[in-house]
This record gives structure tokens, sequence and C-alpha cells, in this order.
């Protein structure tokens, strides 16, 4: 069986390319269609990406603000995801179905192809709201006979749309969790201090913009505070100019090793380690993270690790946008209030990440949470299975 994969969104192309690993797995010949952004995991996962590909700031269609959309405009990304549609349409007719990962827009875009789909959907939770209200003309789309099976992304949304689309919609896990839950714990020392570990984003200019909200975070905790080894898991578009064009501005400064490459960033006793491609064992490791990121964010909720927001100026990771996390990942996900950026509400964020690390029973709670949110691991075989099912049977 011949299948596209659409998706949009970089947390929906990593979805999309495991996705496909597991349907390639399975038998099927895959191929994929990101709609905004690069598609990288797809190539990592040496999935074909069909057509020129290209990366935006806002890592999607801005949903998020009214700076995010003009960014768009600006920068072309209606244009080019008109393109990407004729892109779809044309692969399409060669397809024996489509394989939707996302929201409105692909779900739209794979209906309007004519073939078979299966559609994960990835970007929407009724955690949000209690109930979900689909755009239109998202939920025609699915309820139609081109959409062969339905899955959601927690139970309580499979249990709402089973009854606003009148089908059963089945939440089977999240393939985004699968490599995590299977990272083997680094080894520590017993008497080692706790790693608190810091997600900027994944999509530049605003990931050193954000990195440099949490460097001042670092700034406002107490001289006497408890030890704790603080680490950066970085994107490769952080380059080392950028760091130290960041350092530059004082009072920190970059240590590089005597080939020039980062290892951290200093400030009198205070020491954050930098690092690149290795997200997933440091996140593993960690006892907290401080997270001004999306998928990242809710990969780390999954695993149970308690999470401290830092809301930024977008055009992604805003207050709104950790506001609306914070209602899908639960509990285990805090921010402090106050304006973004101002000193008190820097100050209130250090203080909460010491109160969160002094929480000896948070972790428990926050595992608990993870695994009813999130759901347990193997969600992409799983997945994958009963869509090659639900492609394979005759039309209804």
């Amino acid at each position: 069986m011949q299948l596209l994969l659409v998706s949009n969104g970089h947390g929906e192309d990593l979805s999309g390319a495991l996705l496909g690993q597991a349907l390639r797995r399975l038998g099927a010949t895959v191929a994929a269609v990101p709609l905004v952004g690069d598609g990288d995991p797809y190539r990592r996962a040496e999935i074909p990406v069909l057509g020129r590909t290209r990366s935006y700031s806002t890592g999607g269609l801005g949903y998020t603000s009214g700076a995010g959309r003009l960014t768009e405009v600006l920068q072309g990304q209606v244009f080019y995801l008109l393109g990407r549609s004729r892109r779809l349409w044309s692969a399409a007719r060669r397809a024996d179905g489509l394989v939707v990962i996302g929201d409105v827009i692909p779900v739209l875009l794979a209906w309007s192809c004519r073939r078979p789909v299966a559609t994960y959907l990835v970007a929407y939770s009724s955690h949000y709201e209690g109930r979900l209200r689909l755009p239109w003309p998202c939920g025609a789309c699915l309820a139609s006979r081109r959409f062969r099976a339905v899955f959601a992304r927690d139970a309580l949304t499979a249990d709402d749309l089973s009854g606003q689309l009148r089908r059963p919609v089945a939440f089977l896990g999240n393939p985004f969790m699968d490599r995590l839950r299977a990272e083997p714990m680094p080894a520590t020392a017993a008497d080692a201090p706790p790693q608190v570990l810091l997600l900027p984003g994944s999509r530049q200019p605003e990931a050193l913009d954000n990195l440099a909200l949490l460097l001042q975070l670092l700034e406002q905790l107490p001289p006497d505070a408890p030890p704790c080894r603080f680490e950066a898991a970085l994107v490769a578009d952080i380059t080392p100019d950028a760091l130290a064009e960041l350092a530059g501005r004082g009072p920190w400064q970059l240590q590089s090793d005597p080939d020039g490459h980062p290892l951290a960033l200093l400030n009198g006793d205070r020491r954050l380690g930098l690092h690149w491609g290795r997200f997933a064992p440091l996140l593993v490791g960690s006892r907290l993270v401080v997270a001004m990121a999306g998928t990242a964010t809710e990969q780390a909720a999954g695993l149970g690790i308690p999470v401290l927001q830092l809301a930024g100026r977008g055009p992604q990771f805003t207050a709104g946008f950790a506001e609306a996390q914070r209602r899908l990942l639960g509990p285990g996900v805090v921010c402090a209030p106050g304006p973004v950026g101002a000193a008190a509400t820097l100050a209130a964020s250090a203080t909460l990440l010491l109160q969160l690390l002094s929480d000896p029973d948070l972790p428990e709670r926050c595992r608990a949470e993870g695994d009813r949110r999130l759901g347990p691991g193997g969600g992409s075989d799983r997945l994958a299975r009963a869509m090659l099912e639900a492609l394979a049977a005759p039309s209804r």
C-alpha cells in the first residue's frame, strides 16, 4: 500500500515520521508532504519528502498571536502553503491513501484529494475547554466517508469526538512519546545535585530570545540556593556565533573547548551547560524542566517530569500559548503570573523553581498525570496497524 503522510508543523512532522516508520515496518510504502516547515524529522527517518521545503520562524500557521499571523504574511508562508497544497494534490492521485497528522488544514486538504484518509488529530484536545470546538469545516470532513478512521491524542478527546462526529474515535497513544519511554536513564551518583533542563524552543529567532529570558531567570536565583545542574537542549539554528553575541550583552560568558565548540554559559558560580542533539538523554535524566517549547514540553509532561513554564514574547510561545498548554497537560505544568519578562515575574519564577525542586511527592503525581494525558508507549505501532486496517477496508 502506497501512503502519503500529510502534516503541518514541527511536532506534527515528528509524529508523522514515527508513524511512517511504523507503517513501513508493516509493509507500506510511505512518502511525506509536510505543509509547513522543512520536514527534517522525515528526512532523519529516511522517509522521502516530496517537493522543495523551507522553514518559517512561526513553525506553522500562526494560531497563537496576531504577530505570528503578520509574520507569516510577510514571510510568504501563505503562498508557500498554496504551493505545497498543489504538490499534495498531484501526489495523491498515485497514492492508495493519506495519513493526516495535524489539524483542520491538512484535514481539509486530504478531504479535497478524494482518497481514503486516516487521521491522527495531534493538534486538538478536549482538555482545552472540556468540549472540543472543531473549526469549520473540520467536523464535516472527519465525519465523511473519505475518512476511514479518526484517532485522538487523549482519551477525553476520543470520547468527546465519538459523540460529536457520531462515529468511533479511538485513542491509541502518542507516537512522539515512544522513543523517550524507551530511553535508558543515565547513570548518576546518589549524591549528585538534581538536573534542571532548559528548553528555549526550536525556531529562530524566537529560541535565542527565549534563551536570553531563561538566563535572566537563572540570575534571579539566590546565591544560597540548593545546588542544581542546569543544562540547555538547543537546536542547530542556535549557532556558536549567536551564543557569543548573546553572551556579549553580559553578564554571561561563553566557555568553549579548544576547537571553539561552546560548552557552557558562565555567570559567577552559575553554569548552564549547552547541548545539541542530546534532548532525549537530557530529558529522561532531569528532575525539572523549564520550558518555552511546544512538543518538547508535552514529552516532558508525558514522562512525568514537572514543568515550569516561562512565557515569552512569541510569535509561538506567548502567555496565551502557555496557558493553553497548561490546560492540555494538567497540574504538572505551572507558570508564575505576571507580565512577560518583567523582573517581578522572573523573580516569582525563580522562587517557584526552587519550590518545585523541594516537593518530594511532585514527581509521583506528575507521572500519574502524564500517563493519563499522554497514554502508554507503543502508540506508533498501534496507530499504524489500525490505520492500515482501516485504509485497506472497503468504503462503508
